[in-house]
């Protein structure tokens, strides 16, 4: 057990994980544009509601990928080309087309269930739940800010005006994504039908039940303000560039790979050549390749690594460091 070692916790400087949720109509593609501005001036958005973004152009300057079919995997590539051009902020609209749309989790799983032959649900679950586990990490270990919106399941609820009468209005649920998505962001903001956002989960105590109606540049300046209030922290371009650099021995390989785990950062998605991997995968890559040229006692020629062509969640430790820590 002597590898287990508990350290001081330190705060540092982060970048925003935040899911603005809430029925169609209650302007989550604005706010969220209102939000990046405020965050960052680059903003690449992965639009998946037919266009509907590029009808604010007139009023934000951004960048945008429409999609028609919305696999998994296609985000996580789509977050390592924004990553490799630098854009401050991504924000998906919508991520629940990830789950329920064309090519989203739910296919995905009917289709694993169908290949196994057995119908049941719990087969297709097991083969395409790395893919979600993936397309979080790479949502999560995005070098830049982060906003996502998602559609809720709406109903209609009767209430009582102020003149007595009964009247319908439209109320949300919960995002139409898997259960427990809202856990995995920093800030998740609720709207309704006249805009008004309610902040129903935050990490920041300064935000914590925030009520806001029309939410402008004042929500980003207050999430800038307490992301800012730590330490520096480690890039994903620092790591990749570590690992990528020409001659990079193997031990030091494996110490990037350790540091840039602690910082859950494994799971980032980003360029190596054309192809989209995550930074646990390159890290590998280089690592065995670094302990092939070692072993071998010349300039060696490229290897695939043991986690080649593996996505987020099946990262490990270089297959060397693990057989030298066995004998």
């Amino acid at each position: 057990m002597g590898h287990i070692t508990f350290t001081p916790a330190t705060k540092e400087r982060a970048k925003a994980r935040i899911a603005l949720t809430g029925p169609t109509g209650s302007g989550k593609t604005y706010t969220a544009l209102v939000l990046a501005a405020g965050l960052g001036k680059r903003i690449a958005l992965v639009d998946t509601e037919h266009g509907s973004a590029a009808k604010y152009a007139d009023e934000f300057a951004f960048d945008i990928l429409p999609l028609s079919a919305f696999q998994p995997a296609t985000l996580v590539d789509a977050l390592a080309v924004a990553a490799h051009e630098g854009y401050d902020v991504v924000v998906v609209d919508s991520l629940s087309h990830f789950w329920s749309g064309t090519g989203g989790m739910l296919e995905q799983v009917d289709n694993a269930a169908r290949r196994a032959g057995s119908g049941s649900s719990f087969a297709g679950w097991r083969e395409a739940r790395p893919q979600e586990r993936a397309m979080i990490d790479a949502l999560l270990a995005y070098p830049g800010h982060l906003v996502a919106t998602m559609r809720t399941k709406t109903e209609y609820v009767v209430e009582t005006d102020d003149r007595g009468r009964k009247v319908p209005r439209k109320v949300g649920l919960r995002p139409e994504q898997r259960e427990g998505i809202e856990y995995e962001f920093d800030i998740v903001g609720d709207l309704d039908h006249e805009n008004t956002l309610v902040v129903s989960k935050s990490r920041a105590k300064p935000l914590s039940g925030m009520v806001l109606r029309k939410p402008g540049p004042e929500f980003a300046e207050a999430v800038l303000a307490w992301l800012d209030s730590g330490g520096p922290a480690p890039s994903v371009s620092g790591y990749l560039e570590a690992a990528t650099a020409p001659g990079a021995a193997y031990e030091d390989l494996r110490a990037l790979y350790e540091d840039a785990r602690r910082h859950n950062l494994l799971g980032a998605a980003v360029l190596d050549g054309e192809e989209s991997r995550t930074l646990g995968e390159v890290i590998v890559r280089h690592g065995t390749e670094a302990r092939r040229r070692a072993g071998s006692g010349t300039g060696g020629g490229p290897a695939d690594g043991p986690a080649a062509g593996r996505r987020p969640g099946q990262d490990r430790e270089p297959e060397p460091a693990r057989k030298e820590a066995a004998a």
